[in-house]
Order: C-alpha cells, then sequence, then structure tokens
C-alpha cells in the first residue's frame, strides 16, 4: 500500500468502478432540494435531482461538505499518519478547498495537502488519475504535487448546455437569455477558463447534432493532447450519442483511453440533462 493517500471531492465525477481500481476515496459535496440536504451520489442522485427540479421549478442548491463529515472520511488515514492529498472543485466555484485546509489547522495534522484543481468535473477527474497512479507507482507526496503544478493548467474542459433552464433556475444566467436560448434552440458551449466558467461558441440545432459539431471543432486540439487519455463525461444523454463522440474519438487514433462517465448530482443540477463535454489534458 502507498503510504500516499489520494483524494477528491464528489464533483470529479469518476465512476465508482475507477475510485476503487486507484483507491482514491470520495468526499461528497451537500445537495438541498428546499429544505431536504442530502450528499452528492451517496443520498441522491442526478435523476431524482431532475424529478424535484422539473416539479418545483427550483434549482437544487449546492454547498461544500461539512467539516465534520469531512473529517470523518479523512481522520483513519490520518491515524495511519499516511500523506493525504486532497484534489477538489475550483476554489472559484466552492468553499470546499478551504474545508479541508481547516481541517488540517484544527488538527494540526501537517501532510494533509490541499490541491485547487481550478477545474470541475472530469477535469478534476484527469488530475485524480494522474496523481493515483503516481502514488501507486511509488511517488512521493511532494513529486505528485510537483507533477500536478506542471500539468494543472494544461487541463482542457469544455462542454455543451442542451438547455439555459437549470442555469437560470440557479441564478447562473438571465431569465430573457435563457428563455431566448430555449425558443432559437441555441446550444452554448461552456470553457472551464481560469478556474471559472466561460461562454465559448453558441451552436445551434438539436443537441445530438451540435455535440457532434462541438467534437469536430475539438480536432485540431485533440490532435495535440496528452494521448494518456479522455474523458467523455455526460448528464444523461442517450447511448447513441455518447457512442458516436467516442467513435469521433477513436477515429483520431491519439487516446490509449477513452473514458465515459456520468456526471453526479453537482454538476447535473447545474447544468441539467444532455449536458455533455470531452475533458483532456493538452501538452
Amino acid at each position: 500500500m502507498s503510504n500516499v493517500k489520494i483524494v477528491a471531492d464528489s464533483t470529479c465525477d469518476l465512476s465508482q468502478d475507477m475510485l476503487n481500481e486507484y483507491d482514491i476515496t470520495m468526499i461528497p459535496l451537500m445537495i438541498s432540494m428546499g429544505e431536504i440536504t442530502k450528499k452528492d451520489i451517496v443520498e441522491v442522485s442526478p435523476d431524482e435531482l431532475y424529478k424535484w427540479s422539473d416539479e418545483t421549478g427550483q434549482t437544487p442548491k449546492t454547498a461544500a461538505p461539512t467539516i465534520g463529515d469531512a473529517l470523518a472520511i479523512l481522520e483513519p488515514f490520518m491515524k495511519e499518519d499516511r500523506d493525504i492529498i486532497f484534489f477538489g472543485i475550483s476554489e472559484a466555484m466552492s468553499a470546499t478547498c478551504n474545508v479541508i485546509r481547516l481541517i488540517a489547522q484544527n488538527t494540526g495534522y501537517k501532510r494533509l495537502f490541499v490541491v485547487d484543481s481550478k477545474n470541475l468535473s472530469t477535469g478534476i477527474g484527469l488530475q485524480v488519475l494522474r496523481a493515483a497512479a503516481m502514488a501507486k507507482n511509488g511517488a512521493s507526496a511532494e513529486d505528485i504535487i510537483k507533477d500536478n503544478n506542471d500539468i494543472n493548467s494544461k487541463v482542457r474542459a469544455s462542454f455543451v448546455v442542451d438547455t439555459l433552464t437549470y442555469l437560470h433556475r440557479g441564478g447562473r444566467c438571465s431569465g430573457v437569455a435563457a428563455l431566448l436560448a430555449n425558443t432559437l434552440k441555441l446550444k452554448p458551449e461552456i470553457i472551464v477558463k481560469d478556474g471559472k466558467m466561460d461562454v465559448g461558441k453558441k451552436y445551434r440545432g438539436n443537441i445530438k447534432s451540435v455535440l457532434g459539431k462541438y467534437v469536430q471543432d475539438r480536432r485540431e486540439q485533440l490532435l495535440n493532447a496528452d494521448p494518456e487519455r479522455i474523458f467523455i463525461t455526460h448528464s444523461g444523454c442517450d447511448n447513441d450519442t455518447v457512442e458516436e463522440i467516442k467513435n469521433y474519438i477513436e477515429s483520431l487514433n491519439v487516446f490509449k483511453e477513452i473514458l465515459i462517465t456520468r456526471a453526479g448530482g453537482v454538476i447535473s443540477s447545474h447544468c441539467g440533462p444532455n449536458t455533455l463535454g470531452v475533458l483532456y489534458i493538452s501538452k
């Protein structure tokens, strides 16, 4: 067993199989639906969130894990005197990293390191899997953090949103913008840049054709990406659409691994169903 323990929050959108394979521990963020608060993934699924949101016309509120919940997950590794590296959602979007820092300060545990991924979803997951593979091969915490410093800004995360309804309900775009986009069938591309979300291209048409165009527009970037792995992460797209995206990426003959994951509750509650992105590390 490696002395380095890799931990991530639930917004990394890695499947349970991936977490198990790489010995990664996940700390769930909190999701509130009206008066009820549940733990992301552990206690509530994205489909349950969609159902509640559509029935109430509201978007769930998301929050960092409590200090108590996070400490309960980290404490066993602290008792084993292991080096713990935590990867969290961008600090520009959440207080999660600060919660873990408070635990380090309050407990006086010196070997708990916090990495601001400056990203979300499998933009975090890419960094986490890379770190976990290094830990498995015997790398030190310091070497893993140094490697992340080198590649952190090279992570490319973007996705296309099918509807702006959920972003509007969550207060992230105006009602007029949402109504106009939905009426004109505009599908905005959201890009993560410097730890924040920004709007890229605005596509128009049905979501299946838009997603095909979105991925093809990335051809040159994909040809110059780190070949280790790429993620296709979605919030409930149909299997045919996801398979077509995968087939296109396979046709480029770049990546050793093409991983498909479904976004968890935090990402899904803000973006809504039928959102899809490709996430990778550039050279």
